[in-house]
């Protein structure tokens, strides 16, 4: 029995199909190779096409299905991950509205900062468990204030993962993990927010039709099936964020376990039982995958916009067309420290670990006699190192000291200089396991669709590949200091 993953990135659209059984992935496809364009109609925002994401996935199941290493006719299951908080619209007919506002767009800060300040900070917190700030209940307020005409034509509003599904069986559907994330969920009454929709002037009747997050969201179409040679009827049985589904590929899913990810954005994922909130909203607190009214599972999560696309920023900047892998053996060619050079990653829209402040991306002390690109690579990934370690201190305020972290072997974690910088800097080891986002989500359908009879079977051959201790904790420590001493003067 098989079961197909599917990824919404940002960059691009992976899909992996997995034996149910070995809980191996026989292939995996990713589509296109040249990542997806953010589309920044002015400084601040940032939207993406979802009929691009659909025509995407299926280019990169058809690309799947040319490995010839399956029958895509013994695929039984479905789950999907997604780019968490993005903003799709569509009218009664499923016709798509406009292009999806997506996580790192930065428009509606001021519009949940003032709903933040109207609703109340304490009963923000303590029934949202976050700030409205930028979330996706903000941005739908940003179109209603400035685009009434097409707010009036909304019949339902999705996140990512809601509108490939729906594409996949003409079903429209949601999870409270998808509401969490949206800010929509009130978690101390267990329903919609009535603060929020009254706030914002919401009719409840936008959101889909609410389900467990391992559940079924409806039947592959005949027509689907047909183009992508599946088998019809088959259900899709599991939907979750990216940063969720990243931690339940990794098997982190009760109190006290941790995950990293480090693509595009930057992410450190923690497991807790109780209603978690920081004070000054800097980190979020979502629903997890297994969350239930009866037994509180909360994601608490850090995000830093501004990883992976540094460094792909510096690869296209400084590379002449070098590769990933010349690029991380460029950045190993260099000592800790990169020779003095310091660089700052937040360019990718405001930072919530930093107040909602756009720093933006800063490079300091360059010496033109001394620096080369490969100064700069390093630069990079030590700048992004280091604020991982900036958020993790702030996770520690709020009682999460992890003693161990998971990651999967892939984006930023390839590279020996960002894994050295990560380990040290933050002063924790990690585990490093082989697995992504597509395989994670193919698991995740097979709980959904009751293959595995616990978590523990689905993660039964989950083992790690690598295990790296700190090693040269005093030198990062003092190098972070200089690094943070440089962010503080922008903060300022």
């Amino acid at each position: 029995m098989l079961l197909l993953g599917i990824d919404i990135g940002t960059s691009s659209i992976k899909v992996s199909v997995v034996d149910a059984q070995t809980q191996y992935c026989i292939a995996s496809a990713q589509y296109p190779e040249k990542e997806t364009e953010i589309i920044s109609l002015q400084v601040g925002w940032a939207e993406q096409s979802p009929e691009n994401w659909w025509q995407n996935t299926k280019a990169a199941i058809l690309k799947l299905h040319q490995t010839e290493k399956y029958n895509p006719q013994d695929i039984q299951a479905i789950g999907i991950a997604y780019q968490m908080h993005g903003l799709v619209c569509v009218d009664k007919n499923q016709n798509i509205l406009r292009n999806s506002i997506i996580w790192c767009d930065s428009r509606a800060v001021e519009i949940g900062n003032n709903a933040f300040d109207a609703i109340g900070t304490e009963k923000c917190l303590s029934h949202l468990l976050n700030s409205p700030g930028n979330f996706t209940a903000s941005k739908l307020a940003w179109i209603k204030k400035n685009e009434p005409k097409l707010f009036d034509k909304i019949d339902k509003i999705m996140l990512p993962g809601d509108f490939i599904a729906m594409k996949l069986t003409n079903a429209i559907t949601t999870s409270i993990s998808a509401l969490s994330e949206g800010v929509f969920w009130d978690f101390k009454n267990n329903e919609l927010s009535k603060d929020i929709f009254q706030y914002f002037g919401f009719d409840t009747s936008i959101i889909p039709q609410q389900k467990d997050v391992f559940s079924e969201y409806g039947l592959l179409s005949k027509s689907v099936a047909d183009e992508l040679s599946l088998t019809p009827n088959i259900p899709v049985t599991y939907k979750a964020g990216d940063q969720p589904n990243n931690a339940l590929s990794l098997n982190v899913l009760q109190p006290n376990e941790v995950a990293a990810t480090a693509g595009t954005s930057g992410v450190i994922y923690g497991v807790t039982d109780k209603l978690v909130y920081d004070k000054e909203s800097r980190i979020n607190s979502f629903a997890h995958v297994n969350h239930t009214v009866e037994q509180n599972r909360i994601g608490v999560l850090l995000c830093i916009n501004g990883t992976g696309i540094l460094n792909r920023w510096i690869k296209n900047i400084a590379g002449n067309n070098v590769s990933y892998e010349q690029l991380n053996t460029a950045a190993a060619s260099i000592s800790a420290g990169s020779n003095g050079l310091i660089m700052l990653p937040f360019g990718n829209g405001a930072e919530r670990m930093l107040n909602n402040k756009m720093v933006q991306s800063h490079i300091h002390d360059i010496d033109f006699n001394v620096h080369t690109n490969a100064h700069l690579f390093r630069a990079a990934q030590e700048g992004i190192a280091f604020a991982f370690r900036y958020g993790l201190d702030i996770m520690r305020e709020n009682g999460m000291n992890p003693s161990i972290i998971r990651a999967g072997n892939a984006n930023m974690f390839l590279s020996d200089v960002f894994f050295e910088s990560f380990v040290n800097a933050t002063g924790v080891a990690v585990e490093l396991y082989d697995c992504d986002g597509s395989v994670g989500a193919a698991i995740g359908a097979g709980i959904g669709a009751g293959i595995y009879k616990t978590t523990a079977e689905a993660f039964s051959n989950n083992k790690p590949i690598k295990i790296v201790e700190p090693s040269n904790q005093n030198l990062y420590d003092d190098l972070y200091i200089n690094w943070k001493d440089v962010l503080a003067k922008h903060l300022s």
